[in-house]
């Protein structure tokens, strides 16, 4: 583990064409087992981060179910905090540890909205949530593993920024194509193959027609 940072692991279901969502929002990729892994994962890491996107199309409640353990802090990345009021992640923050990461550039009135339920606050970055900051306060809040389920731009910042220890990858029996179905990490991307992160395959798993491919950073 780096100094000062939590460990991040990064999951996601793809398709074979690697895409986590169809250009209509369907996002349901994994298989009863596969979902059962990622809800055991998620049982052994102190939080689980995700983007406003997420929330927005998917409305998740990123708890633990399917098997037995303890839910983590949930950690939304929201630097305009536009998150929705009806949203599973808001309805549900009293009973679940939930972190809004927003911006200094959040609305008076958004910030007024976030303010009413019982959700903590952390302000990081000046127009747009600064990753780097972001990851220091959580290390001093005892946050020391995080689980990362995405979307593609959120990947896309911490495969950028090297703040990422291992890949955890389901590779499902689906072709979705589509120019504007989301890919498993967005953004601008590397110019050369050569500046991406350099990864190690660690394991390969077989679930029926599912692989899950584990990669660590080096």
């Amino acid at each position: 583990m780096v100094a000062s940072k939590p460990f991040v692991i990064l999951n996601a279901a793809i398709s074979i064409d690697g895409k986590i969502v169809t250009k209509d929002g369907d996002s349901r990729l994994s298989s009863p087992s596969d979902l059962k892994r990622v809800h055991k994962l998620r049982s052994q890491v102190d939080a689980v981060l995700v983007g406003r996107n997420t929330v927005l199309k998917d409305d998740p409640l990123l708890t633990t179910r399917n098997v037995k353990g303890k839910s983590p802090i949930r950690i939304i990345l929201d630097s305009r905090g536009s998150i929705a009021g009806k949203s599973k992640i808001l309805r549900t923050s009293s009973t679940v540890p939930t972190i809004i990461v927003v911006s200094k550039s959040i609305p008076k009135s958004n910030l007024e909205k976030l303010k009413k339920f019982p959700v903590e606050i952390i302000f990081s970055g000046r127009s747009r949530v600064h990753l780097g900051s972001l990851l220091k306060i959580l290390y001093r809040k005892n946050i020391s593993k995080i689980l990362v389920e995405g979307g593609g731009t959120v990947n896309w910042e911490f495969i950028r920024s090297g703040a990422f220890d291992e890949l955890l990858i389901t590779v499902s029996p689906y072709v979705v194509g589509g120019s504007e179905s989301i890919s498993l990490v967005e953004g601008e991307g590397f110019s050369k193959v050569l500046d991406s992160p350099k990864l190690s395959l660690k394991s390969v798993r077989r679930l029926k027609d599912y692989l899950v491919l584990h990669y660590i950073k080096l």
